[in-house]
């Protein structure tokens, strides 16, 4: 199984906000809505984005910005700019003093801005929520990843600017899928770059005996598995393979398996209406009393609670 798609199945956009927005200079756009991911990607003209704290980068046509989130950023005509709107959680737009701009401002099916044809035409995509398994993933990335189309563009880009147009049945799965396929297309190829810092799991997979092990664990988790079990199934001895293993994922065995299976049990909490029993069966516990208590100590909330908020 790809580890990218396994991983990113946490980060499936369900009913995700997309946009586009066209704009006349000056613009500039802050950007506080909370949201752990957003992609952003310039169809004409140009855009500079820069996330709080960090140097301003220039988008041209086909560069795709992924931002990690939730803290803010800005996407300008120029960084000079003042912003002049503020998005807030729940995409609400408004000016800096507070007046309301989402409606002012529509041009029509999920268009945004001053004027159709505007001198610069944005795509904007923003998850709701990343997902257990998909935020250990996230939790490696830089604030801004940009992938410039002069690395090859990537054709979904396209393909989802023409279909933000289209409203016909199941448009908006459609569109989930698309925005999928765009952060993945980022996210691999950020990941293969050679300054890249990927969580240790992701760099254990190269290794022919902890990767190995890694994948056991994450395509049957609720196998009752021990140091001596994973060792043997990867050909080391134990204390060789602990060794190894620790070095390379940056934790012991054990804390990766268990890390992993409450990952997996927060998504299923989050996205299925399974028993807290059951739940416990698919990621490896004997019961449900033993999948809360782990829960509460490692994640520091009840899987009740996790699931009422979620």
């Amino acid at each position: 199984m790809d580890v990218l798609a396994d991983v990113l199945r946490g980060l499936r956009a369900r009913d995700a906000f997309l946009l586009r927005t066209v704009m006349d200079p000056p613009w500039s756009i802050r950007v506080r809505d909370g949201a752990p991911l957003s992609v952003t990607t310039v169809v004409r003209g140009s855009a500079w984005v820069a996330p709080d704290g960090g140097a301003p980068v220039l988008l041209q046509p086909g560069d795709v910005a992924v931002l990690r989130g939730p803290d803010p950023y800005t996407v300008a005509d120029h960084p000079a700019t003042p912003p002049q709107v503020v998005i807030h959680p729940g995409q609400r737009c408004t000016t800096l003093g507070g007046q309301e701009l989402t409606e002012t401002m529509a041009l029509g099916l999920r268009t945004w801005g001053t004027r159709p044809d505007g001198a610069t035409a944005l795509l904007t995509g923003t998850y709701a929520s990343s997902g257990a398994v998909g935020a250990g993933l996230l939790a490696a990335l830089p604030p801004l990843v940009v992938l410039t189309a002069a690395g090859g563009e990537l054709p979904v880009v396209a393909l989802l600017a023409a279909e933000l147009d289209r409203d016909g049945p199941g448009q908006e799965a459609v569109l989930d899928r698309l925005l999928d396929l765009l952060v993945i297309g980022v996210l691999r190829t950020w990941l293969a770059r050679p300054g890249a810092q990927p969580p240790g799991w992701y760099r254990a997979y190269a290794d022919p005996v902890v990767g190995h092990a890694v994948r056991l664990v994450q395509h049957d988790p609720a196998r009752a598995w021990t140091v001596a079990d994973l060792a043997a199934a990867t050909g080391a001895s134990r204390a060789a393979f602990a060794r190894r293993f620790t070095d390379l994922v940056g934790e012991p065995p054990m804390t990766f398996v268990t890390s992993w299976r409450l990952a997996l049990a927060a998504d299923l909490l989050r996205d299925t209406e399974l028993t807290l029993a059951a739940v416990a069966r698919r990621v490896g516990y004997s019961s449900a009393f033993a999948l809360s208590a782990a829960f509460k100590r490692v994640r520091g909330v009840n899987p009740r609670d996790h699931r009422a908020t979620a």
